[in-house]
């Protein structure tokens, strides 16, 4: 006759690793989606969590955001759900390639089933929330997103509550004179609050110049002026990657 045996109890130097800040952070990093640089210091861990819901009122913001994601990994999807109005020009000016974003302009009533469906196959959705959401729908929309671990960013509040909150404090232009030029430069303060994070806010720097057609190219650091005429700082100038327009 046989007896099984009590599974060995860990060593303490076994316990003392698994939770030691390298594994804790690798964990954490594992369980984020990255973002541009810029926006990395103003979240958790660097990215947003997975299975998580942000939000914003800015809808460049959110395209910001979900670029970052689609950049990082080229097998990543994308859908816009709810936002007839998105401009995939400017989608593409984000970063965002559009051959991997799906587009559900007006789900009207079959919203929700139009977020389950798409969420095991979507890293991101880009959704405005409908105002007839009920809690119940939410909870259980919450509780897919995270067994799926897909991001929501929602344009404007999210019924059910967000995990955090991104919003554009101040916002600047520059480029135009009295009766001529064009609009150049965007300046804004990023302000993010939400959960156990404190609210922080980051200036950025965001510089373009119009070419032919509708194509863009950065200006260099040494170009870049805030509305004052002051020269930006080159560390606050956002690198090649997606504009906030």
């Amino acid at each position: 006759m046989t007896t099984a045996q009590a599974p060995a109890k860990p060593s303490l130097a076994e316990l003392l690793e698994q939770t030691s800040p390298a594994i804790r952070a690798r964990r954490a990093q594992a369980a984020t989606i990255p973002v541009h640089p810029l926006l990395a210091p103003l979240l958790p861990h660097g990215g947003l969590a997975r299975g998580t819901v942000t939000e914003t009122t800015d809808l460049s913001l959110l395209l910001a955001l979900a670029a970052g994601p689609a950049d990082a990994t080229p097998t990543t999807w994308s859908a816009a759900i709810n936002l007839p109005d998105l401009g995939l020009a400017a989608a593409i000016g984000h970063g965002i390639p559009i051959n991997r974003l799906l587009l559900v302009d007006e789900p009207g009533e079959h919203l929700p089933e139009v977020i389950a469906a798409l969420a095991p196959v979507c890293s991101v959705l880009l959704i405005r929330p409908p105002t007839w959401l009920q809690p119940r729908t939410t909870t259980r929309l919450a509780a897919h997103l995270r067994r799926t671990g897909t991001v929501l960013l929602s344009h404007g509040p999210w019924p059910g509550g967000a995990q955090l909150r991104l919003e554009i404090t101040t916002a600047a232009w520059s480029g135009l004179g009295d009766g001529y030029g064009q609009l150049l430069h965007r300046r804004v303060t990023v302000r993010a609050s939400g959960g156990a994070r404190r609210a922080h806010e980051r200036p950025s720097c965001y510089c373009r110049t119009r070419t032919a057609g509708s194509a863009f190219r950065r200006r260099s650091p040494e170009h870049c002026r805030s509305p004052t005429g002051s020269r930006c700082n080159p560390a606050d100038v956002r690198p090649p990657g997606p504009t906030l327009v």
